[in-house]
């Protein structure tokens, strides 16, 4: 089964978030001293945090609906700002807020490498 492709009806705010997410092998000894190693092939993961203002009701609908319906653990691809490529995700983290200027939506989107494409 293809993956999808999240494009949301509004680019997200300026300001994107991108911090790695590191998988490390650590041992520490009495005097201090530390071994560490990457753990696997793909220890470095990419972390993206999106936030859109000032949404419509149904912009707001479409975003949470797309998280929704892949229930965290199905991944999709999304091409961030400035870049050209697809990188693949998931997002098991989103929010949105009700306010008077319209409706707010977060969300953590975490690289994959899982086999599915």
């Amino acid at each position: 089964m293809a993956l999808e492709t999240f494009v949301p009806p509004v680019p997200p705010m300026p300001g994107t978030r991108s911090k790695p997410e590191l998988k490390l092998l650590k041992a520490e000894f009495g005097d201090g001293y530390t071994q560490t190693a990457r753990d696997g092939i793909n220890h470095m993961r990419r972390t993206l945090s999106l936030r859109w203002e000032k949404l419509l009701p149904w912009q707001k609908d479409e975003i949470v609906g797309f998280f929704e319906a892949r229930g965290g653990s199905e991944a999709f691809y999304y091409t961030p700002s400035n870049e050209t490529n697809p990188v693949k995700w998931t997002c098991e983290d989103w929010d949105d807020t009700r306010s008077n200027d319209g409706m707010d939506v977060t969300a953590v989107l975490r690289q994959s490498f899982n086999l599915e494409s």
